[in-house]
């Protein structure tokens, strides 16, 4: 049996995935858990999409969820302390690098973490923390339980911090995979490139099982100011508020800003401003913040709420960003996207009447993120090519409407909410037509969905799929050589 490698760190219970032969649990731990692998690919007798494979279960559009498949998981596992980094079969260092290794977890599964990184089961909030108590900035996401080396890095992978520093998946650096033919191998900039590229923004569940990811990490707390306001969401404020964004949005990107913008409660931070030029740079909106009603007849400012915040490192911001506990409950949630280019807002009036019009379809429940990679320098090297959707480059936006329902409802109310985010999002789908939409937080009924997702790199991706998974073993709804509504995994759908 082939190993990935040969530090894999011993845990008690390997590999916190199905266990598919429960007779070769006398194999030493370091192979069972690649085994474990390769065996589930294998059992799956090479039937197009009866094999699932998901890290921490997040999924806005039910990737994981088909009927009658085996369905492997991971968990999370930190690994030893390990200085300095190498991509295998490269002649130089890259950064240097450490893994950890947690032997509280009793139950622990695929390896995680390297300081410059992470394993194939670790959630977000623990590589934060482990980067914040070592000095360093780790560039991830806001919702503290996504999987840091699935979908999300896989998928692109955007946070408040990606204006300045990039996506998840411009920072990863080695991806170790088991590929449909049940192959270990090892992607990089100097081998497997183009399964390298391929799984740096072509989606998760697709290319392969990834055991372990290696991402850049920044090598020093990352500082930041920030606002964060609250808005009475009357009609005329809202209005107001959304025309201040059109004007500046373009402008606050430039300057580094990053954020959440809602018809309520919002927030900006910026890793390069200090508080003079920030407030400088933020002064048309909180001018406006300073004078509006609360439409019921209080005085200017009545109608909200301002807050300014300097934080030293990340982790402070995380929690401005995110209030409570994780969500422990599957939420009932459609949403649709669409990556807003900085082309739209040359016609201000366009713009601002399409977002009115999305608000007012999708009920109020809009947002527009600025988590674009809009500033980030791209390096013109092999690390940097990626397979994203080359929308993402010139996005000032990241736009969402989205939709809930209660658990007791039926399955006519879940399609009203699926066919109300369409409909929210068509308005500014048809001032963007040669942009597109991040598929980790798409819409189900995305038209046209190899160019919305990936655009001119859809057919390199599309190639890549037949040579690595001929047998179309991996199959999800709206992925990279997906089998259609014919397939089983439609059935999930409405």
């Amino acid at each position: 049996m082939q190993r990935l490698e040969d530090d894999w760190g011993e845990v008690y219970h390997w590999p916190g995935i199905v266990m598919l032969k429960l007779e070769l649990m006398s194999r030493g731990r370091r192979e069972w858990a690649f085994w474990a692998i390769v065996t589930g690919v294998n059992k799956s007798d090479r039937k197009p999409g009866e094999l699932v494979f998901t890290g921490l279960g997040w999924s806005y559009n039910g990737k994981p969820a088909k009927r009658r498949t085996r369905a492997v998981y991971s968990t999370p596992t930190t690994p030893a302390m390990r200085l300095r980094f190498q991509h295998h079969e490269c002649a130089t260092k890259v950064a240097y690098l450490r893994t950890i290794q947690d032997r509280s977890r009793r139950n622990s599964g695929i390896r995680l973490l390297k300081k410059d990184g992470r394993a194939a089961g670790q959630d977000l909030e623990s590589l934060f923390l482990f980067a914040d108590k070592n000095n360093l900035t780790f560039i991830g996401g806001s919702t503290r339980t996504v999987g840091a080396a699935g979908g999300w890095v896989q998928g692109g992978g955007h946070g408040i911090l990606t204006n300045t520093y990039g996506l998840g998946s411009d920072r990863v650096l080695q991806f170790k995979v088991v590929t449909p033919d049940g192959r270990s191998r090892v992607a990089n900039a100097c081998q497997n490139q183009d399964l390298f590229w391929a799984l740096r923004g072509g989606g998760g569940g697709t290319f392969g099982v990834v055991l372990e990811a290696t991402s850049q990490v920044v090598p020093n707390p990352v500082g930041t100011v920030s606002l964060r306001w609250q808005l009475v969401p009357t009609p005329a404020n809202i209005q107001a508020m959304f025309k201040i964004f059109v004007e500046n949005s373009v402008r606050w990107s430039q300057e580094g800003w990053g954020g959440f913008l809602y018809p309520t409660t919002s927030l900006l931070a910026n890793p390069r401003l200090n508080r003079t030029a920030a407030e400088a740079s933020l002064k048309p909106l909180t001018d406006f913040l300073r004078g509006v009603p609360d439409g019921a007849g209080g005085s200017a400012g009545s109608g909200a709420q301002v807050q300014w915040s300097q934080y030293d490192s990340f982790l402070p911001l995380l929690s401005a960003i995110v209030t409570g506990s994780a969500t422990t409950k599957p939420r009932n949630f459609a949403m649709s996207s669409r990556l807003i280019p900085q082309t739209a807002f040359s016609n201000a009036t366009s713009l601002l009447a399409a977002m009115l019009q999305s608000y007012q379809t999708a009920g109020g429940s809009v947002a527009y993120y600025m988590t674009t990679p809009f500033s980030y320098q791209v390096p013109n090297t092999e690390q940097g090519k990626t397979s994203v959707t080359p929308a993402w480059r010139g996005a000032v936006w990241h736009a969402i409407a989205s939709s809930s329902w209660g658990y007791d409802a039926g399955p006519d109310v879940a399609k009203q909410a699926y066919v109300r985010v369409n409909s929210a999002m068509n308005p500014l789908r048809a001032i963007t037509p040669n942009s597109g939409a991040y598929h980790n937080e798409a819409d189900v009924y995305e038209p046209n969905t190899s160019q919305s997702f990936w655009g001119s790199n859809y057919p390199a991706l599309y190639a890549i799929k037949q040579k690595y998974d001929p047998d179309k073993l991996l199959d999800c709804w709206h992925c990279v050589g997906w089998q259609g509504k014919s397939t089983p995994i439609a059935s999930c759908y409405f």
